[in-house]
């Protein structure tokens, strides 16, 4: 018994962690875009709305997610349309955002101002839920 409370314990500091870490990379989005370094801003998009799911499957669920699908993860938390509809728009940027070999072309070259807005609308929208559940 101790042990397992150990664990959730455990689980929960995590949770906090990846709820706090998720809106600085909001927040990091944000100032991204606004600097123009649209590739970064979509990648903290994307991070900030894992690292918010994965909080919310601890607390809700009491698991980690191992993966990067956050289709799947917003998939298992029920979540509803307009939250799958954005984590469907940032799953793969997790890859398209970092790597040439993953992505047509440079990713740094592969966005500009209005794909980031479109993409921090999608962490906002995740990010929102994410806090109205938790």
């Amino acid at each position: 018994m101790e042990r397992e409370q150990e664990g959730w314990l455990g689980l929960r500091r995590i949770s906090e962690a990846l709820w706090a870490q998720a809106r600085a990379d909001y927040a990091t989005a944000v100032t991204l875009l606004d600097a123009g370094v649209y590739y970064a801003s979509v990648f903290f998009s994307q991070q900030a709305a894992e690292k918010a799911l994965k909080a919310a499957s601890i607390d809700r669920l009491q698991k980690l997610p191992k993966s990067h699908n956050i289709v799947q993860m917003a998939n298992n938390l029920g979540a509803p349309i307009e939250v799958m509809n954005a984590a469907a728009e940032l799953n793969s940027e997790f890859l398209a955002t970092r790597n040439p070999e993953n992505s047509e072309g440079v990713p740094a070259q592969n966005y500009d101002k209005r794909s980031a807005r479109i993409h921090i609308r999608c962490a906002q929208v995740i990010v929102d839920w994410i806090k109205a559940i938790r």
